[in-house]
């Protein structure tokens, strides 16, 4: 079996597919693995933890947004942590780190109930193909400290911009931190449906939740009906039928470069069928629903990291070694989507 095709094997069971994905054409057709490998390793560890270190500073001094807005008799759905979302200098400080690069913000605000919300987007233009888009998104809202949920998907969503920041693509880049994921993927949601015109989103990558990680054997939970891994020591990669193909380039990409454990996983369809109801608890949720090609990156939350939603998901529980592979991975897949680097 060829390395092309080895890496169209997921992990499935129940509603999830067993498959080799097309390998009708070679995976990585086109890719530039040394620029690729130059552009993983630019990802600064250091600076990735400095600034979840920020966020969660930024969070602690914030004021909570409440949870007045839902009525009593609902409450006990969301679970007491609902009361202690924050967001609004986290946005700050994600819109600070942007300008520090030279990159243009813009808030794309709506005013609709039951919460306003407020998406940051910055773009890094293609030079050839530029009505084609790249997209890279993280939420910012988060429950208590959240270091990693979603400091983690906020700091790496800021250090691949410093990093392809440097470099030109055909295909424009697009960074989007998400406003209100928490509750109901809100920002992500009016994203997606205020969508039109010429451009068309080609590749999608959203992160949730990505420096939790414990190599003991048992420390995995395994999602209903899905064989996992024993250990959480991998990043699981979520794709739909649509995006399949994304997520086994990426996997290609991670065995040529050889810089992490990936658990690739493919839901069927759109991803929305009850046995598979939990692959769809993040911002690529309204890609998948659109048909919009989007892989999902997360260390699994809660079926991993027993800080989920709670006091303690602060920084000194997260693994900065694998948490800084996740990212170079990242980058080095957005980069080869992009049509990069240049």
């Amino acid at each position: 079996m060829s390395a092309a095709c080895r890496a169209g094997r997921v992990w499935a069971a129940g509603a999830l597919l067993l498959s080799l994905l097309s390998c009708s054409r070679p995976l990585l057709e086109g890719a530039r693995l040394e620029q690729l490998a130059d552009v993983a390793a630019q990802v600064d560890g250091d600076r990735l933890m400095r600034m979840v270190a920020d966020v969660v500073d930024a969070r602690r001094g914030d004021t909570v947004l409440g949870c007045s807005f839902i009525p009593e008799s609902e409450r006990p759905y969301y679970g007491q942590e609902v009361c202690h979302l924050t967001r609004q200098k986290t946005a700050e400080y994600i819109q600070r780190r942007f300008e520090e690069l030279g990159l243009q913000v813009r808030r794309d605000e709506s005013s609709a109930p039951p919460l306003s919300t407020s998406n940051l987007i910055v773009e890094l233009p293609g030079i050839s193909r530029p009505e084609e888009v790249v997209l890279v998104g993280a939420h910012y809202d988060a429950f208590y400290e959240g270091a990693d949920d979603n400091g983690t998907g906020v700091a790496a969503l800021l250090e691949i911009a410093r990093v392809l920041s440097g470099y030109r693509f055909d295909r424009t880049v697009r960074f989007v931190g998400f406003d209100l994921e928490e509750f109901g993927l809100i920002g992500s949601s009016r994203y997606i449906a205020e969508q039109k015109g010429s451009e068309r989103i080609v590749a999608s990558m959203i992160f949730d939740c990505i420096g939790y990680y414990d190599s003991r054997p048992g420390s995995q939970g395994s999602l209903p009906g899905l064989p996992t891994p024993s250990a959480g020591d991998f990043i699981a990669v979520f794709g739909n039928d649509t995006s399949s193909r994304r997520v086994s380039e990426l996997f290609a990409l991670n065995e040529a470069l050889k810089l992490t454990k990936v658990v690739p996983i493919i839901a069927p369809g759109d991803g929305a069928t009850p046995l598979t109801g939990n692959l769809m608890r993040s911002d690529h949720s309204p890609f998948w629903l659109t048909d919009r090609e989007a892989v999902f990156l997360t260390d699994t939350a809660n079926f991993r990291n027993p800080h989920y939603h709670q006091t303690s998901d602060t920084l000194d529980t997260l693994e900065p070694v694998a948490f800084r592979r996740t990212v170079q991975l990242s980058a080095a897949t957005l980069a080869f989507w992009a049509g990069g680097p240049r």
